[in-house]
């Protein structure tokens, strides 16, 4: 069994905060822990993603920005426009909402066009994940969602917002595993709070850990969640 020491877990983690009412103080906070534990990267809305891109400047820490949060439901063409403008200020990751009203209408060719719009937005210069928001769908509309973002060019499925109905569960995780392979990546998040979280997660097959209780995690404290 592998051993999930704190070092090994942050490189695992997004240090994540999406709230509105985030303000420049907090995300400066994320910044600096995100470097004090080596986190993989913080995932923040577009808005801070220049003040970000300054903090972290000379680390290894990445910027991740999100896309069409927490909805999923605007055009494609504005989706994609939010991710291109992210990626040229210094994001290095893309973590789209899925438009779920369309996966559930089974307009797929919709679903398709948004994803790869915000592939191609990004040029080959940031990673896109694609977050399914799977406690709206069903397990067939997991599979198909999966299917279409691999397709698509995402690197990436992700279970969730955290701002919905659920966050992500082992069986999700395994399912969009199962789906999509062992070269695309699979980011669970929403409710990850613990060390005990995180190691379940990984061991069902995620390769990427969403959580505003990064530090929680690493050190074995009680997170908060949510995001």
């Amino acid at each position: 069994m592998a051993e999930y020491t704190p070092e090994v877990l942050a490189k695992y983690i997004d240090h994540t905060i999406l709230k509105a009412d985030a303000t420049a103080d907090a995300v400066d906070r994320i910044c600096d822990e995100a470097k004090e534990y080596g986190f993989y990267s913080v995932c923040v809305n577009s808005c801070w993603v220049e003040r970000c891109a300054r903090n972290l400047e000379g680390s290894d820490v990445k910027v991740a920005v999100v896309a069409g949060f927490p909805l999923g439901a605007m055009s494609p063409e504005a989706k994609a426009m939010e991710a291109g403008w992210a990626v040229d200020k210094g994001a290095s990751e893309i973590d789209m909402v899925l438009n779920v009203g369309a996966m559930k209408t089974g307009d797929y060719k919709t679903v398709e066009k948004d994803i790869r719009g915000i592939v191609e937005a990004c040029g080959g210069k940031a990673i896109v994940k694609v977050i399914l928001e799977t406690c709206l769908l069903t397990n067939e509309e997991k599979l198909k969602a999966c299917e279409i973002s691999v397709g698509a060019g995402a690197g990436f499925v992700k279970t969730s917002t955290g701002f919905s109905t659920g966050g992500a569960t082992i069986e999700d995780i395994k399912l969009m595993r199962k789906a999509v392979g062992p070269d695309i990546g699979v980011k669970a998040s929403g409710g990850v709070r613990t060390r005990e979280d995180a190691v379940k997660m990984i061991e069902a097959g995620a390769t990427r850990l969403g959580a505003s209780a990064g530090v929680e995690i690493v050190t074995g404290g009680e997170g908060k969640g949510g995001y």
